[in-house]
């Protein structure tokens, strides 16, 4: 962060003239702070949906049209990199899988032009796009297993694009950005070092204060909608923490918890056993199977 560099001595000359002993220890500019605050009162207010599924108020400042276009022009530009199966037994199923899921999230579903592809690649890896374009790599079969596990990969990831949490982040991120740019006119009459310290901290704070819990909330909140689905759609939701005991096996070294975007193998076994009854529960009632 520069704390080795020699500090310039500042010129003599002009009082006032010199950027770094005369802005040492300098006081700090409120008014920055005080406007961001307000715009962000203004903003987060002005700016509020309601989950699916849940009923959290989240932050969105992105029309659907909008998101759905970024969508499907990320989806083409993703999908134009990789090779893409164009028919076989693993995009019947995978389409099978896709379409029940779409109906089990229709009552919240605003128009998605649902697409579901699979890109054959070593990497155990799914997602889903805003406007309903979801891709499963074929590397992600053998840690699914059988056909419930990889109805539980996609629902969460079908319950990510119906949550919005992508506009989401994006809100959030534009808060801390606009955040950052106040802190750093605020802190503009300290010296260089001071101000590289206090950015520093709060650039971290930001990260692992607010992004990355915020993040590890969006992927519990997927996995409960995504459970949601999977028993609407007449999967077997306790398939759900066996396939998470598979990835924690599949997936070695994983970051502590606290440094990532997503919460660990363990914890999300333990929030999928405590929504397991009303998961069954729902399946049992919209299955004529039981």
């Amino acid at each position: 962060m520069g704390f080795g560099r020699r500090r310039r001595r500042a010129p003599i000359g002009f009082p006032g003239g010199g950027r770094g002993a005369g802005r040492r220890g300098g006081r700090i500019r409120w008014l920055p702070l005080v406007i961001f605050a307000l715009y962000g009162i203004y903003y987060y207010a002005s700016n509020q949906e309601v989950v699916p599924i849940t009923g959290r108020s989240q932050l969105v400042d992105m029309s659907r049209e909008q998101e759905m276009a970024l969508g499907l022009q990320s989806y083409r530009q993703i999908l134009s990199k990789e090779r893409v199966l164009r028919g076989g037994e693993m995009v019947d199923v995978v389409n099978q899988i896709g379409r029940r899921l779409a109906v089990a999230a229709s009552d919240a579903d605003p128009g998605f032009d649902w697409e579901f592809n699979v890109v054959d690649s070593p990497e155990a890896n799914a997602f889903a796009l805003p406007g309903g374009k979801v891709a499963v790599y074929t590397g992600l079969v053998p840690v699914a297993e059988n056909t419930d596990g990889l109805a539980v990969v996609m629902g969460h990831e079908i319950a990510h694009a119906i949550a919005r949490h992508g506009a989401e982040r994006m809100a959030h991120q534009k808060l801390v950005q606009l955040g950052t740019l106040a802190a750093g006119m605020a802190f503009s009459d300290m010296d260089v070092q001071t101000q590289r310290m206090v950015m520093g901290a709060l650039g971290v704070g930001a990260q692992f204060g607010v992004l990355l819990p915020f993040s590890r909330d969006h992927e519990s909140e997927a996995d409960y909608m995504g459970l949601i689905y999977v028993a609407r759609a007449c999967f077997d939701p306790t398939e759900a923490p066996r396939l998470w005991q598979r990835m924690g096996r599949a997936s070695k070294g994983a970051p502590a918890e606290f440094m990532s975007t997503h919460p660990s193998h363990e914890t999300r076994i333990r929030q999928f056993e405590e929504w397991m009854p009303e998961a069954v529960e729902i399946r049992r009632q919209s299955c004529a199977a039981g």
